[in-house]
This record gives C-alpha cells, structure tokens and sequence, in this order.
C-alpha cells in the first residue's frame, strides 16, 4: 500500500479492518521526510489486530504482519524475504511507492494486491502498471473519497485498476482478494521491469550498465542534473536519469518548478549583491572626488535593483500560476477507464 500526503490516518482507517488471520504480509509506504522519525508502526499496531514493524534488511517476510518503510530507504521484495536499500529516489521520494510496487511485482506476480491511498502528483502509478502487467491486482481509493486525490486519480487516468473503492472498503477488498484462491499460471516479467528493480536495489551491474531503458529525452534531471531516459509502457510516460532517479511526468514538472524556484532566488540574491556592492564602490569614489565613476555605479545599483523587482514580482506570483495549473489539469482529466469509478458503488 503506497500514499503520501493524508495516508497516515488512511492507513490506520485500512488495518483496523484487517483480521489478526489474514493470510498475507501487508507492505506500507508512505512519504516521510528523509531525517524525520517515523511512529507510524506504532500507530497501526493500536489501529488494528496486526503487529506492524519497520523491518531490516533481509528480513524473512511473515503472514500476518505489516512492514513499514523506514524513512530514507526503499521497501523491496525478494523471493521470501525484504530488502531496504538507500537506492536512487523516485519521483523526488525514498521511500517511494513505484519501487514497492516493482519489486513486489517482479517476486510475486499474480499474488500481488497494490493499493494505492491519498496523495499528491503521480508516485505509485508506473508501480501499479507493473503490477496489472504482471498480473496482479490493482486497487486504488476513490478520488472522491480521497482527501489528496492526485495519487489515486493519477493512477487511474493512466494505468486504470481492478477495484475503484471509498477507503473504508478497502480492507474488505484485500481480505477477499487474500483469500480467493488463484488460477495457476504466471504473466512474464519484462527485461524492463528487472532492469529497473535491480536499480532500485542497488544492484552494481545494473547501475554501472552503459544502456539505459527507454530513449534520450533531450531534459535534465532535477537531483544530479544527468539526461533523462523517457520510458514509454502503454499510456505510462516516465523519466529515468543515468544514476537511476526517476519521474512520472507530474513528479518531473513538480521538481523543475522547485529547481526554477531556486533559479530565481539566487538570481535575485545575486542582482541585490551587485546592487550593494556599485553602491559601495559610488561612496568610496564620491569621497575621493570621482562623481563621474561614482554615478555610473549608482546606474549600476539601480538597473540591478529593478532587475531583483522583476525576479521578485515573478517570485510572487509563481505559486498562484503553478495551482492555476494544477487546477486546469483536474478539470481536463477523466479516468481511463471511466466505468470503474462506478464500482465504489457496485
């Protein structure tokens, strides 16, 4: 289960619904601040039957037991056994929901049941398509009923689910979904989907692999500036630098407005520098006599500082055109598939 902004208190909502019998591990994920201290186990072992843990690497996984990312590290799954690792950040998280996902969808294909909760821009989409490719079950909450709906409409704008549900249905879901018994038989897991699990992992061969998936996309990356890769699967548009950080297109666009932010702040900072230091230089020449010299740099100081008024208008004004955006971005979306939001009522 992947969320980020409001999914604390969804998925405490989620395992109080859980029985102490059920048949399956559950894997959380929720974005945490990389120096912060997570309580979050502690808050979902009073929430519900199961005990929940932040494991350590290696870990053998056990029915009946929920495994929390700890912050600053991925959550991965082997064959039978956890892994965290302090790989690549995805989408500007670590821990991040896609590499969950992957990795779960890589070891245990069609026995995989992802849900994605509340939260901002596009984490967890790409995962959740690895998923449905590999067989799994797809399981995202209802935007309606989601108090962040950018995760869960993202999801299934793009990649669609299996189950559209408010949040207190979805534990329902995950128990009849454990218990069901599956048909024998086993989707292929794409070069693709290895390739990029073995980067979430660390894996040296993987990260010192000259090829990368997908095609130079002609942009930088956001964390170490390195080009970025673009990876086509279907409808999923995603971004992978060289060294392994990734982004689905809202996450990319989220972190260039950041690295524009800066941009602008240091240019600022810079035209009030010069600003400060002509002024200084005019005194020090009109006390020597030189009222020449000493107005060209007060020229200087103040074309610097109309220069800084400018940067500072579009400073103020960046915030509001980034949510003009984002609200003309919900209002042109619809699911992909549309009938599936009816199924929160079925």
């Amino acid at each position: 289960m992947g969320g980020s902004a409001g999914a604390v208190e969804g998925m405490a909502q989620i395992v109080a619904g859980l029985p102490a019998d059920l048949p399956a591990a559950v894997f959380v994920v929720v974005h945490f601040p990389p120096y912060s201290t997570s309580v979050l186990p502690r808050i979902l072992s009073r929430a519900g039957a199961l005990p929940a843990v932040h494991p350590s690497d290696g870990d053998a996984i056990e029915p009946g037991t929920i495994y929390v990312a700890p912050p600053d590290h991925h959550l991965l799954l082997e064959e039978g056994r956890i892994r965290l690792t302090r790989g690549p950040r995805e989408n500007g998280h670590r821990p991040a929901v896609d590499t969950l996902f992957r990795s779960a969808a890589r070891a245990y294909g069609r026995r995989v049941a992802a849900v994605v909760i509340t939260g901002n821009l596009d984490d967890g989409t790409a995962g959740l398509g690895s998923v449905r490719v590999r067989g799994g079950a797809a399981v995202v909450q209802d935007p309606d009923d989601a108090l962040h709906p950018g995760m869960p409409r993202t999801a299934l704008t793009v990649v669609g689910a299996d189950h559209v549900v408010p949040l207190d249905r979805i534990a329902a879901t995950l128990v009849e979904l454990a218990t069901t018994p599956l048909p024998d038989m086993e989707a292929h897991v794409p070069e693709r989907l290895d390739v990029e699990a073995d980067i979430a992992e660390m894996d040296f061969e993987a990260l010192q692999e000259d090829e990368r998936p997908g095609t130079p996309a002609g942009y930088s990356c956001p964390e170490c500036h390195g080009s970025l890769f673009e990876i086509r699967e279907e409808d999923v548009v995603r971004f992978r630098c060289r060294v392994g950080h990734a982004y689905g297109v809202e996450s990319l666009l989220a972190h260039q407005g950041d690295a524009v932010e800066s941009a602008l702040w240091t240019a600022m900072m810079t035209l009030k520098e010069r600003a400060a230091l002509s002024r200084r230089m005019a005194e020090r020449l009109r006390a020597r006599g030189g009222d020449v010299s000493a107005d060209r740099f007060e020229d200087q100081a103040n074309e610097a500082d109309v220069r800084a008024g400018v940067i500072l208008e579009v400073l103020r004004n960046l915030g509001l055109a980034a949510g003009q955006e984002a609200e003309r971005a919900l209002e042109t979306r619809a699911p992909r598939d549309a009938g599936q939001l009816q199924q929160a009522g079925d």
